[in-house]
């Protein structure tokens, strides 16, 4: 007989998970008791269970396995649920496993509010943002709900399951024998390839084609074969924010960020293509616009991605595949083996004067004025497989547009939640799951201060973990919108809002930390950040009115983002023709 805490942190260790991202509770003291003193295992404490979760997400992103996060009953449970929104909506597989009550002290179906201290029925809380939850009701049923939780993360769209187990089945004693423990191998997808032999035709005949990767081609692990393909053929690449590290930026194909805040030369490429092959990507409002019709309007448009519901929720596509993202590649690389397409090099011209006429940033502004070229030359210093974390906020969109990725860094988004305080606990489960690993946080002062306490965490473990703060002294990203919708009014992002000495709040956690608002001290400042030893922080001050640049706004299509063309330049640098509300 064992104790089902005891089977619990066992099954975890069996799975291949090395740390699990907790913060203490009563609920929970029988789990985290068994994981003393164990070498396979080891509970990490958070100061915040959002920071746990976080955590957790940014340990599966950078595994390609499970995050693990527990919390207590009650309002450790209800802390957890912008984490599980988080890996729901970026389909990251995490198993959240919430403490309860006794199920003596359990309401069940009485028409009470609550009978046991910090009763919380989180159970149904979560289910509208989980693949799955359960409330373990039987000790025995520990077997079954454990294989069915991590199986669910796992397989078809990944995504985050709950389990949550009362205080006296933690307790209870079990029988294991006969009782196997989780296989990576018993992961599973369901393919369809039933589509597959229409793709290679359409392919061949295109004369400007384009790929657009999402986040779901890094999920599934095929950024190899996407670089294998392009090698061959030259296909231009464009990039979701959540697939910005899907490809080396410094690839000549790879052709920017599209959608809202993208770049200005990646949208003209999708709207100029007639060949558009999106991979794991669900096409939002921030990628086609408020008008989807208006997206890549020329082109034969061809999607891959295991959801059934996403492919079925945008209906301009000409032909979806309901498929993994990696055996997709494979068959399509395999298919033009001997066939000879290239990407037309007339097209790949007109790509490359895109990118010389709408450079990212002016290579002539000082670093300190140009949030953008700033992020470029931090790109220059971090190591080659380095991890980035980027909270929520200009500091975001900035890195997304400027920061050069190499073929083997990583880079942690908080896409669908959108969530700020995402960065500085993601960089920490990223740190554990690759311990030898550099990994940058870059957030602004709005977004440090959601998840602050966790420089504690980082202090305590000793991470090697580098935060670069952007700090504009207000809420940027919604006082930019409130400046273009609201007169201006900047109610909660400037007016209402501040924010305190970063280097003053790092030193009291004894972080090494400095602050540069000069620019003759930018570059040596940045280099001095880099080189120290541990944690560091580097404050940067940049003005209060800065802003993104281009923007999309309402109602436009992608190619013509704010600040706009003038209609005879937007006319001559397209190859389709302009919408005609474009033109007056």
């Amino acid at each position: 007989m064992v104790k089902l805490s005891d089977y619990v942190i066992q099954f975890l260790a069996k799975l291949g998970i090395k740390h699990v991202f907790m913060m203490i509770g009563g609920s929970i003291t029988h789990l985290v008791d068994s994981s003393i003193d164990r070498d396979d295992l080891k509970m990490i404490t958070m100061h915040h269970e959002q920071g746990a979760a976080f955590a957790a997400e940014g340990y599966a992103r950078c595994t390609g396995s499970i995050g693990v996060a527990m919390a207590t009953s009650g309002p450790g449970a209800t802390n957890l649920l912008t984490g599980i929104g988080s890996c729901y909506f970026d389909s990251i597989p995490c198993l959240f496993i919430t403490g309860q009550v006794n199920t003596y002290e359990y309401k069940f179906d009485r028409p009470i509010r609550q009978v046991g201290f910090q009763e919380t029925d989180i159970v149904q809380i979560v289910k509208p943002i989980t693949k799955g939850a359960r409330f373990v009701e039987k000790a025995e049923d520990i077997f079954r709900d454990l294989n069915w939780a991590v199986n669910l993360a796992l397989s078809g769209r990944q995504g985050p399951v709950l389990l949550d187990i009362p205080m006296n089945i933690q307790r209870a004693l079990i029988n294991c024998d006969g009782m196997s423990f989780p296989s990576a191998k018993d992961v599973f997808f369901d393919d369809d390839k039933t589509s597959f032999d229409k793709v290679c035709p359409l392919l061949c005949q295109a004369k400007r084609p384009v790929i657009l990767v999402g986040g779901g081609l890094r999920r599934s692990n095929a950024c190899d074969e996407l670089y294998n393909l392009v090698k061959k053929t030259g296909i231009p690449v464009v990039s979701s924010l959540m697939g910005l590290d899907a490809f080396p930026h410094n690839h000549p194909a790879y052709s920017g960020m599209i959608g809202s805040y993208g770049h200005r030369y990646a949208n003209l490429a999708v709207a100029n293509s007639d060949f558009l092959l999106i991979l794991g990507s669900r096409l939002d409002t921030r990628q086609t616009g408020t008008k989807p019709k208006t997206f890549a309007r020329a082109a034969t448009i061809v999607r891959v991605d295991v959801d059934t519901e996403e492919l079925n929720a945008f209906n301009g596509s000409h032909l979806n595949i309901r498929m993994d993202v990696k055996e997709f590649l494979k068959s399509l690389n395999k298919c033009l083996e001997h066939k000879d397409f290239k990407a037309p090099q007339g097209w790949m011209d007109v790509l490359d004067s895109y990118k010389i006429k709408f450079p990212a940033f002016d290579p002539e502004v000082k670093m300190i004025n140009s949030p953008n070229k700033l992020i470029s030359r931090l790109s220059d210093l971090v190591q080659d497989d380095a991890i980035i974390a980027l909270d929520v906020g200009q500091n975001q969109i900035w890195a997304a547009q400027s920061f050069k990725m190499k073929k083997g860094q990583r880079i942690l988004i908080s896409g669908g939640m959108g969530s700020m305080g995402f960065a500085l606990p993601a960089a920490i489960g990223a740190s554990f799951a690759n311990p030898n690993k550099q990994a940058v946080v870059i957030v602004g002062d709005g977004g440090l201060q959601v998840n602050i306490q966790e420089l504690q965490t980082i202090v305590r473990n000793n991470l090697q973990i580098k935060i670069i703060v952007f700090n504009n002294r207000s809420l940027g990203m919604v006082r930019q919108f409130q400046e273009i919708y609201f007169n201006g009014r900047r109610e909660g992002t400037l007016d209402g809002y501040d924010c305190p000495n970063f280097v003053d709040v790092a030193k009291a956690y004894k972080i090494k930390a400095f602050s540069v608002s000069d620019e003759d001290e930018v570059d040596s400042k940045l280099q001095q950040f880099f080189a120290i030893s541990g944690p560091s922080l580097l404050e940067v001050h940049i003005s209060q009115n800065s802003i993104l640049s281009p923007k999309l706004l309402v109602n436009d299509p992608i190619e013509n983002q704010d600040p706009k063309l003038s209609p005879e330049e937007l006319k001559e640098i397209m190859i389709i023709p302009v919408l005609e509300d474009e033109k007056n």
